[in-house]
């Protein structure tokens, strides 16, 4: 196909991106239950949330305003449009990614040992550590007592949208969805292009409508940290104040600890959910009876 007979990049690019999501039926894309509709196709804030990306970003490409998109981005987009090999080279050559000279490299995050024996040491305070995408990266053992319905303790936002525990843990869950968005939001913003947000993203806009519903909108800020209302299997309501801390020696990680108010109903059920979940100590050998 001769080069001369294109639009410029931009524009086309632009060009390229609605005609083929306006082609996709939500059926084919694996959106069921989208109904009738008055125009055939994708939304855009549809296809941003399958492709893992914000929907202002999505609507750059579009509108010719976001130059040279990353070849995850593009990956991305060509997997949820379903282009076929042609297609998907006229995205890549449309959208010249070799243009660009820098990409995001791929974080692998590790915690410290001396932090990770920090939240160990607090056997009163449930206490993890979580990366930028709210990947769990490390907990201590009163967390993992306290998250122990949840069938997989991987990442925030999996945990919230798609195990079913969190409906009957949080007493709120609606709210602890929205701010657990909002916050992944503004990560996303800053590294539109990370490829483990991209995942992430990508998944839960697959496996969740609620999550697809919340991520089309644009959030202005974080909402505050509040009293967490739960409600857990063992020890019954717990009103637990969260806070988050920034760990400055490795940006994106954050320290999440999990305070009752001393004294309190909390505080009691916190002390028996520990007990029931301390290691056993082997009874010291009586040295009259040692070999």
């Amino acid at each position: 196909m001769d080069n001369d007979t294109h639009p410029d990049p931009v524009g086309g690019l632009g060009q390229f991106l609605r005609s083929r999501r306006e082609r996709l039926s939500p059926a084919a894309a694996g959106l069921p239950g989208a109904g009738k509709r008055k125009v055939p196709g994708l939304r855009r804030d549809e296809v941003a949330a399958l492709s893992g990306v914000s929907l202002s970003y999505y609507s750059r490409l579009e509108q010719g305003r976001e130059l040279g998109p990353s070849s995850r981005v593009l990956e991305a987009l060509a997997r949820v449009l379903q282009l076929g090999d042609e297609d998907k080279a006229e995205l890549f050559r449309l959208a010249r990614p070799a243009f660009r000279r820098t990409k995001s490299p791929s974080r692998v995050e590790r915690v410290r040992p001396h932090l990770r024996q920090l939240i160990e040491d607090w056997t009163r305070t449930p206490a993890f550590i979580i990366g930028h995408a709210q990947d769990l990266l490390a907990t201590n053992a009163l967390a993992d007592a306290l998250y122990r319905d949840f069938a997989q303790r991987d990442n925030v936002l999996r945990m919230l949208f798609l195990d079913p525990a969190a409906k009957s843990f949080y007493r709120s869950p609606e709210r602890a969805r929205h701010r657990a968005v909002a916050d992944l939001q503004q990560t996303a913003a800053s590294t539109p292009q990370d490829p483990r947000i991209l995942e992430l993203v990508g998944e839960l806009s697959v496996r969740s409508g609620e999550f697809r519903t919340l991520w089309a909108r644009e959030y202005t800020r974080v909402p505050p940290y509040e009293v967490k209302q739960i409600r857990h299997s063992v020890v019954g309501d717990l009103e637990l104040r969260h806070e988050a801390f920034d760990i400055r020696s490795l940006p994106g990680q954050q320290l999440i600890i999990l305070q009752a108010e001393p004294g309190s109903p909390s505080a009691d059920g916190l002390a028996l959910l520990g007990s029931l979940n301390a290691p056993e100590v082997p009874p010291q050998q009586d040295p009259a009876h040692g070999s």
